[in-house]
């Protein structure tokens, strides 16, 4: 009994140290690094674009009506999931409500990254007897090429596939999973199989089903969860102004919740603004090129426009939304989820609980979906072999059970430092790129 208790303590011990690492390590790879080098690049890209998604928003618009809707669902399935409800929910609570602030300033300087690697998947995608298919280990590997040469570039090409295989497991399934197995009153393990199983029924299906099945979802999700959040806050007009006061106020305040520390209210209110940000849109961390690679279109401009048009949706009006629901309840709870249920059941009663509950647990699935997308498209980069894609697959339902049982803490840990990475070194690229 003795070695047992011991045995268990020691493991308990060992994954604190594991937590407070990654934690250290993020919070200044996530805090200073990432925000400042996304923002410094994201102002660079605006000027070579011109402005022209700021200045020119209607033509803009008018032109990702031509980008086709298939790719726009297949990349927002990718984006919409528990970064727009649960992910603001963790922001908030972590960095205050500043953080919404900088979730703002991000998408605003993402969507110039996001619309420059679109433009470089779309350019150097490859196509086959099913269509096309790229994503950006291809414009990695063909981009440097001539500069590096063919063997590195490649290598670099599958070092950020990797990753991606990474994040599909991590990011797009663990936290996904994890976020959402208290919605349902069974026991976490059996929800892990459930979920499990009604995902390896889509993936096997292949990109047709994948496809098929998010175009039907996602607008009607959408739809959905605008519409209760809209009737919450029109319901409490009086009382949204102030909420924005408070954002902007928290914005830069140098009083955390977290802490007393001179300017640590600022730094957390960056790191989790800026982090669960990209979280929520996938700008500049390199996934979401690979939906828009599969399109059939050869109007680039407008494929770059509907990444512009993603990141909108996905921070600027979903996440904001999320965040004015959370703030106009003003509740607290540690767990970010129970958070957000709470928010939406006292601000609009059992149906708006019951809404946000299939919301939350259907963006969530659909995410976990195109992330399996992602990641098998990123394994085929780096071997083409169909013994690798079912292996993967296999590991991909197998974590998902994984994710209902472990830890929530240390999930966002990890997915905060593999977007991190992924993101620091895809904008590199894409910073040397963009001329192509």
């Amino acid at each position: 009994m003795n070695i047992v208790i011991a045995s268990t303590f020691k493991e308990y011990i060992l994954l604190k140290r594991g937590d407070f690492l990654l934690e250290t390590i993020n919070k200044y790879l996530c805090g200073i690094i990432m925000p400042i080098f996304l923002i410094l690049v994201g102002i660079f890209l605006i000027f070579k674009l011109k402005f022209f998604y700021i200045l020119r928003p209607f033509k803009s618009f008018k032109s990702m009506l031509n980008g086709g809707f298939k790719p726009l669902c297949l990349a927002l399935a990718g984006t919409l999931g528990v970064g727009n409800i649960v992910g603001v929910a963790s922001a908030i609570s972590m960095g205050g409500a500043g953080a919404v602030f900088w979730m703002w300033i991000s998408a605003i300087f993402a969507m110039g990254i996001k619309y420059v690697e679109v433009l470089l998947a779309m350019r150097y995608r490859k196509k086959s007897k099913s269509g096309y298919f790229g994503g950006a280990p291809y414009y990695i590997s063909e981009g440097f090429k001539n500069s590096l040469g063919k063997r590195l570039s490649n290598a670099l090409g599958c070092f950020f596939a990797l990753l991606c295989v990474l994040n599909s497991l991590s990011t797009g399934n663990l936290v996904q999973v994890n976020s959402v197995v208290s919605l349902v009153p069974l026991k976490n393990y059996i929800v892990g199989i459930i979920f499990c199983l009604l995902t390896f029924f889509i993936i096997i299906g292949g990109s047709k089903r994948i496809n098929s099945f998010t175009s039907f979802l996602i607008p009607f999700l959408s739809f959905l969860y605008i519409g209760i959040s809209l009737y919450i806050l029109i319901i409490n007009y009086t009382k949204v102004p102030n909420l924005f006061y408070i954002i902007f106020k928290d914005a830069f305040s140098v009083k955390s919740a977290a802490s007393g520390f001179l300017g640590f209210g600022i730094m957390s209110a960056i790191r989790y603004g800026v982090s669960r940000g990209i979280l929520s849109n996938e700008a500049g961390c390199g996934t979401s090129p690979t939906a828009h690679a599969s399109s059939n279109t050869n109007d680039f401009h407008s494929q770059g426009c509907l990444g512009i048009f993603e990141v909108f949706v996905d921070t600027i009006l979903l996440c904001t939304l999320s965040a004015l629901i959370i703030l106009l309840a003003n509740g607290s709870n540690e767990n970010a989820m129970e958070l957000v249920i709470f928010s939406f059941e006292v601000t609009s009663g059992l149906v708006g609980k019951y809404i946000v509950t299939i919301c939350s647990f259907l963006f969530s699935f659909a995410t976990v979906i195109c992330q399996f997308y992602y990641g098998a498209e990123s394994l085929k980069f780096i071997t083409k072999k169909k013994a690798a894609r079912g292996v993967y697959s296999l590991i991909f339902a197998f974590t998902i059970i994984i994710g209902s049982i472990i830890p929530m803490s240390i999930m966002w840990q990890i997915s905060d430092l593999v977007i991190a990475l992924m993101t620091i070194f895809n904008t590199t690229c894409i910073l040397f790129l963009y001329k192509n």
